[in-house]
């Protein structure tokens, strides 16, 4: 991080603290709507919300923000979207947040932003990739998160270098994973038009994928792609590899959802993520700012776990809420999503401005960074896998190795 960004941040942290002692003076409330039971991803709400407390804690250890804290309250909204959208309402209209911060499901997402829409309250994004989610073109709504165009090119580009001829994918039955098996279609006719492909959408709420599987034992593919989130994601990889299907020295098993750095990832997969090829939005290697480093080694001491994604993304999220706070000297909702439109924001991740291109990069980070690599032993940390992608390092899939 520039010595100017470092100056930034801590003008950003120290906000204006001496306008009022924070200890005394009324919370800045935040609403956070995330997974906290099933079927939602829980493993997904439990990272998010580690990220958003230790920056919550950062700025308050700080003096908080204009003399004031940072409250986080959260609704629980179990993935579905119904709960979702409610528990925008009551975060909105009973609790009285100023911003929402950290829901990671697209659905949730697609119902969440009407309610911030119809009470006009910033919504940040932070880990829903549906492109949908972007073509709204909704003021109130930001995006500092992966979308599914972004996933969709990465993919594509690594089919194409592999040669591979036929590939099919498994998708949730979401928004998200329906999204991006669509998505993946679409980049292929650009990137790979000679790729045959096809996608099956499974039911996330299932435990039994074999009627998928077995099929593709007599006719196995070049490649299976994985579109889905534990727990089914789980499933589903342990059954390909039960049914020798992938990863194998025939199929490639390519994983587009970011699952290879969730903490219970090979407690939950075991052999079966060996050899697997791995789209992801953060390693070791790729470089991230001062800042990013400080909140990976807080969150590794929090939790004895390594930093990943997940962490980063809800870091940001909150940091770019508390930085349109101090911007526009207020939370007043027009005033903070006009400096969110206008404003350089250097984070845990890099610096970036929002798009205002109306469509699939509205109010996005376009040029989001992300990485590709594979696990080559079972147990394997991120940090030692085999890096085959990442911002300053071009495409080089001939690192990657077949499973024997």
């Amino acid at each position: 991080m520039s010595q100017g960004c470092s100056r930034q941040l801590a003008l950003l942290l120290a906000a204006v603290a001496a306008a009022a002692p924070a200890i005394a003076a009324e919370p800045i409330k935040i609403g956070v709507p995330i997974a906290q039971s099933p079927p939602g991803s829980v493993v997904q709400g439990v990272q998010v919300k580690d990220g958003l407390e230790i920056v919550k804690d950062m700025i308050n250890k700080q003096g908080g923000l204009l003399g004031q804290p940072i409250a986080l309250l959260y609704e629980d909204d179990q993935g579905v979207p119904e709960k979702g959208r409610a528990a925008v309402e009551k975060l909105i209209t009973r609790d009285k947040v100023v911003a929402i911060v950290g829901p990671h499901q697209s659905s949730n997402c697609l119902a969440g932003i009407e309610v911030a829409k119809r009470y006009d309250i910033p919504y940040v994004n932070t880990n829903c990739w549906s492109d949908d989610v972007r073509k709204k073109g909704y003021k109130q709504v930001f995006n500092p998160a992966n979308y599914n165009s972004r996933v969709a090119f990465a993919m594509a580009e690594t089919l194409a270098a592999l040669g591979v001829k036929r590939v099919v994918a498994f998708c949730e039955n979401t928004d998200y994973g329906i999204g991006q098996a669509k998505a993946v279609a679409e980049a292929l006719k650009k990137k790979a038009p000679q790729v045959e492909y096809r996608y099956e959408t499974l039911d996330r709420a299932s435990k039994d994928f074999t009627p998928a599987v077995l099929p593709l034992r007599s006719n196995p593919p070049d490649a299976v792609l994985m579109m889905m989130l534990p727990p089914a994601a789980y499933i589903a990889m342990n059954q390909l590899y039960e049914q020798g299907v992938a990863p194998s020295d025939k199929t490639w098993l390519y994983d587009g959802a970011g699952l290879g750095d969730y903490p219970d990832f090979w407690q939950n997969v075991k052999e079966a993520g060996k050899n697997l090829v791995e789209f992801g939005l953060y390693h070791p290697d790729m470089g991230i700012p001062k800042l990013g480093k400080e909140v990976g080694e807080a969150y590794q001491k929090k939790t004895n776990n390594a930093p990943n994604r997940l962490i980063y993304q809800a870091a940001d999220s909150l940091l770019v809420i508390a930085e349109a706070i101090k911007q526009s000297k207020g939370t007043k909702a027009d005033a903070m999503i006009q400096a969110l439109e206008t404003m350089t924001f250097s984070g845990v991740r890099g610096s970036f401005k929002f798009s205002l291109e109306p469509g699939v990069t509205y109010h996005q980070w376009v040029e989001i960074p992300y990485v590709t690599y594979q696990f080559t032993e079972v147990g394997q940390p991120v940090s030692k896998t085999t890096l085959v992608q990442a911002p300053n390092q071009p495409l080089a899939v001939d690192k990657l190795k077949k499973a024997k």
